[in-house]
C-alpha cells in the first residue's frame, strides 16, 4: 500500500510520515501491523470527537438510508442543512444567522472575501502578517510569506498585511477597506491570542470605516478553547464568522455565517454570486449536526479548559520554554527547532501523534479529541517529557 501511495497518489511534502491505517477508534489511530497511536492532533483539530464516535457514526447511518447528493447547493430544502445552519445560528448572537455551508475552511474563506467585497462595494482586503487562512488562490493571497506565494503569482489583488496585536496599524483599517480577516487565534504563527482587547479594538474600528470585520474560527471554533466560537473569549462580535475543520465530526466541512442582510447580496446581481455542487452534502451536515449537538449538550467545553490545566501541569520541562494557546488549542515550544523535529518524530515510533506548526518551528501542535481522557492525557504528556529526557 505505502508504495502505491508514492507512486500514484499526489505528495504534499518530499517526505510525508507514510504511516499506513487499518482503523481509529476514540482517541486512537491504529496502523496495519496492529500498532496504536495516541492521537495528540485529531486531524489538525478536524476530529473534535475523536474517531469513530457512536453518535457521528448513526447520523452518518441514518442519512446514507435516506439520500446522498440530490441538487446542488440552494435550491432543495433538504433537512440536515436546514438543522445546521438553524443550531448555528442558535449559539451565535444576533444578527450572525445566515450560514452558507461549504466543502472545506479555505472555501469558507474565500466565500468570505467574495461577501465582504460584494457587500461594500470595495475591494481592498486587510489581514494579519503570519496568517494562515487555506491555501485556495483567494486564501493563499491573504498571507504574506513571499517564499510560499511566489511560485503562484499574480495572486488576487488590493490585499494589505497589518501586524497582529499591534494597535499601531489600526489606521490602515480606511474608507477604502472592504474587510479586516484575521483568525481569532494565529495558528500557524504560533497559536498567538489576542491581547490588550485587540480584537475589539479592530471590531470598533471597522465599525467606524464601515469594513466588514471577519474572524476565522477554522482552528478555534466548535469548542476547541472551552467556548463554541474562540472569540466569544475576547470581547469582541465578527460581521463574518468563519468555521471548518471540528465542526465535521471527521467529513470535510465549511461554512460562513453572517447577517440576512449581508448574506443576501450573494443571491443577486449577479446571481449565484457563491456556487458550490456539494456544500451542505446531507452526509456531511449530518454528520456535523450530531457533532455540533454533541459539543453543545454536553460537558466538553468545560472539560477543555480543564485539560489544558492537566497538560500544563504534566508537560513542565526545562526543555518546555512556553505552552501557548488556550483549552485544546496549544503549542508546545521547545529551546529549538531541531529538538521539536526530534521529539515529534520519536513520539511516533513510542505510540504517540504530534505534529507541527505552519510558520513555528519551534512549537509541537497538541490539538487532541475534545473527547480524550485524562489519563490518556497524561500517558502522552510523559511520553513527550521521557524523550526530552534521554535527547
Amino acid at each position: 500500500m505505502k508504495t502505491d501511495f508514492f507512486k500514484y497518489q499526489a505528495q504534499t511534502t518530499p517526505h510525508p510520515l507514510a504511516m499506513e491505517i487499518s482503523h481509529a477508534k476514540g482517541s486512537y489511530i491504529y496502523d496495519t501491523k496492529g500498532k496504536a497511536y495516541l492521537d495528540f492532533v485529531a486531524g489538525v483539530s478536524a476530529c473534535s470527537l475523536g474517531h469513530a464516535h457512536p453518535k457521528v457514526l448513526n447520523a452518518i447511518k441514518a442519512q446514507i438510508d435516506q439520500y446522498l447528493h440530490v441538487m446542488v447547493y440552494g435550491e432543495y430544502v433538504q433537512k440536515p442543512a436546514v438543522d445546521l445552519s438553524k443550531l448555528i445560528a442558535k449559539h451565535l448572537p444576533e444578527p450572525l444567522e445566515s450560514t452558507y455551508l461549504v466543502n472545506s475552511g479555505t472555501e469558507a474563506i474565500e466565500g468570505s472575501l467574495k461577501l465582504a467585497r460584494r457587500y461594500t462595494g470595495r475591494s481592498e482586503i486587510i489581514a494579519a502578517k503570519n496568517a494562515y487562512h487555506g491555501n485556495t488562490m483567494g486564501s493563499l493571497s491573504l498571507m504574506d510569506f513571499e517564499e510560499r506565494k511566489q511560485p503562484f503569482l499574480p495572486l488576487i489583488p488590493d490585499i494589505k498585511h497589518i501586524s497582529f496585536n499591534d494597535e499601531n496599524d489600526l489606521l490602515q483599517i480606511t474608507e477604502n477597506t472592504a474587510g479586516v480577516i484575521l483568525e481569532t487565534i494565529q495558528g500557524g504563527a504560533g497559536f498567538i491570542e489576542p491581547t490588550n482587547n485587540y480584537l475589539t479594538k479592530i471590531q470598533q474600528r471597522c465599525n467606524a470605516v464601515g469594513a466588514v470585520f471577519i474572524l476565522d474560527e477554522i482552528q478555534p471554533g466548535i469548542g476547541r478553547t472551552g467556548k463554541l466560537f474562540g472569540f466569544e473569549n475576547y470581547n469582541c462580535q465578527p460581521d463574518i464568522v468563519v468555521t471548518g475543520k471540528g465542526l465535521g465530526g471527521g467529513l470535510p466541512i465549511g461554512a460562513f455565517t453572517a447577517s440576512k442582510e449581508m448574506m443576501a447580496t450573494l443571491s443577486d446581481n449577479p446571481k449565484l454570486g457563491h456556487i458550490t455542487t456539494f456544500g451542505g452534502n446531507p452526509v456531511i451536515a449530518a454528520a456535523a449536526l450530531a457533532t455540533l449537538k454533541e459539543i453543545t449538550e454536553s460537558n466538553l467545553m468545560a472539560e477543555a479548559l480543564e485539560k489544558e490545566a492537566l497538560i500544563r501541569e504534566h508537560l513542565q520541562h526545562k526543555h518546555i520554554k512556553e505552552i501557548r494557546g488556550r483549552g485544546l488549542m496549544l503549542a508546545a515550544f521547545t529551546d529549538h527547532a531541531e529538538l521539536t523535529n526530534q521529539v515529534i518524530l520519536k513520539a511516533q515510533d513510542q505510540g504517540l501523534i504530534l505534529f507541527w506548526l505552519l510558520f513555528e518551528a519551534k512549537a509541537i501542535r497538541i490539538t487532541p479529541p475534545l473527547t480524550i481522557s485524562n489519563d490518556e492525557l497524561i500517558k502522552g504528556c510523559r511520553i513527550i517529557t521521557s524523550i526530552l529526557d534521554h535527547i
